[in-house]
């Protein structure tokens, strides 16, 4: 059989412990018998990145806004642990964050509705798609731990040399400090990319932050969203008889529950991280869950919405068959495979991917799935099997 033709390479960024060997596992059983894959790799496991100073994901970075397409595996970001662990040379920062800073885009979220895989929520009928500021916050902090009494303060300084101060804390002893900003254009992008992606999907979108308390910071991120509805999108979203509202973070968790999904939940950064985890666990499973970053330039990066599975390959190390759940990084891998072929016309490619994806749903809904998955579903006579056995039979249901 002849392989499906690429003529512009994707970006791939590979990653860390068990996601990194179930990435090896997808391109060399589902991709590379079909396609004649052209990537350009980036190694962003942990080692890689800090022998080279974490260049490396700068560099991956810049590749994808040359190629506009790119595929990510989970990667570590190191805590104190895994310093000590991989003898690091500094406590790098999230990749993603630093990939998220630079491409400047929003972050969608959104289960994978499987027959037979019900919600933890009894009337959630409709996928809900979580929308993730992808800039700042706590993924571009600046922290410091206080030994003592002193005074804390945050001091903007102008190019004229002309300071302005606040006062955080007046310590009487130990204690922390925690620095996050964000900037203007990247929140303004942030709402452009959630009210284009509503619209094309004809979803309402909900955007929820905690300004009640944060006055001047989350404030800031609602005027700039009602700002560009009113001007910008009222007209078009009552046109495509879709609806924008704002709440605060804590109501929308009460209300989500309640609903039966079909829509857009936006949230900046940290809250998107959770709240996704949540909404994915909920749907069944965090390796249920698809993950792209949309940026205003053009530029889309795929990955899956869970992190590198740790515990399992710590298993797969003592020589345990691989039991993971593969389908997010399916998908990852898919979705950019789809966005390639649509950018370049190349219908092949794009119909390749969409095969790959019902291929995966009919696997799992025939009772052949993993074992996070079979222990949640009620499908009858459903089969716990290992990663390979379940490859095979997406590779017969192909």
């Amino acid at each position: 059989m002849s392989k499906i033709q690429m003529s512009t390479p994707i970006v791939e960024m590979d990653g860390d412990e068990m996601t990194r060997i179930l990435w090896k596992m997808i391109k060399d059983e589902l991709i590379l018998p079909y396609v004649d894959l052209k990537t350009e790799y980036y190694d962003l496991g942990l080692e890689n990145r800090n022998k080279t100073n974490d260049q490396v994901t700068i560099d991956s970075a810049n590749a994808t806004l040359k190629y506009k397409v790119a595929v990510k595996c989970a990667t570590i970001t190191p805590n104190a642990q895994r310093v000590k662990e991989y003898n690091l040379s500094s406590m790098w920062k999230s990749p993603n964050g630093t990939i998220r800073a630079m491409l400047d885009g929003t972050v969608f979220r959104t289960p994978i509705i499987i027959k037979g895989i019900n919600p933890c929520v009894s009337n959630w009928k409709k996928p809900i798609t979580l929308a993730r500021h992808a800039y700042g916050d706590v993924y571009k902090n600046a922290e410091m731990k206080i030994d003592g009494p002193g005074k804390a303060e945050l001091v903007f300084t102008k190019p004229d040399g002309t300071e302005v101060r606040e006062l955080i804390h007046e310590f009487t002893g130990p204690g922390i400090i925690q620095g996050i900003h964000n900037t203007i254009s990247s929140i303004t992008s942030f709402a452009y990319a959630c009210f284009d992606y509503a619209l094309s999907l004809k979803q309402d979108l909900w955007f929820a932050t905690k300004d009640t308390i944060s006055k001047k910071y989350d404030h800031t991120f609602k005027d700039i969203f009602e700002d560009i509805y009113e001007n910008e999108y009222k007209e078009k979203f009552e046109k495509a008889g879709i609806k924008y509202f704002y709440t605060l973070i804590d109501d929308a968790v009460a209300r989500v529950v309640k609903e039966e999904g079909g829509f857009i939940w936006a949230c900046k950064n940290y809250d998107g991280d959770v709240m996704s985890d949540m909404v994915s666990s909920a749907f069944g499973s965090l390796s249920m869950m698809t993950s792209v970053l949309v940026s205003p330039k053009g530029v889309f990066e795929y990955e899956a919405a869970h992190g590198t599975i740790q515990r399992h390959y710590y298993r797969y190390l003592e020589g345990e068959e691989p039991k993971s759940n593969p389908v997010a990084t399916i998908f990852a891998w898919s979705g950019a495979l789809k966005k390639r072929g649509e950018l370049d016309s190349n219908n092949e490619l794009k119909e390749f991917g969409e095969r790959l994806e019902k291929a995966v749903v009919k696997t799992i809904e025939s009772g052949i799935m993993t074992a996070d998955l079979s222990r949640i579903c009620s499908i009858d006579g459903a089969k716990s099997v290992n990663t390979h056995d379940f490859f095979e039979a997406i590779k017969a249901n192909m």
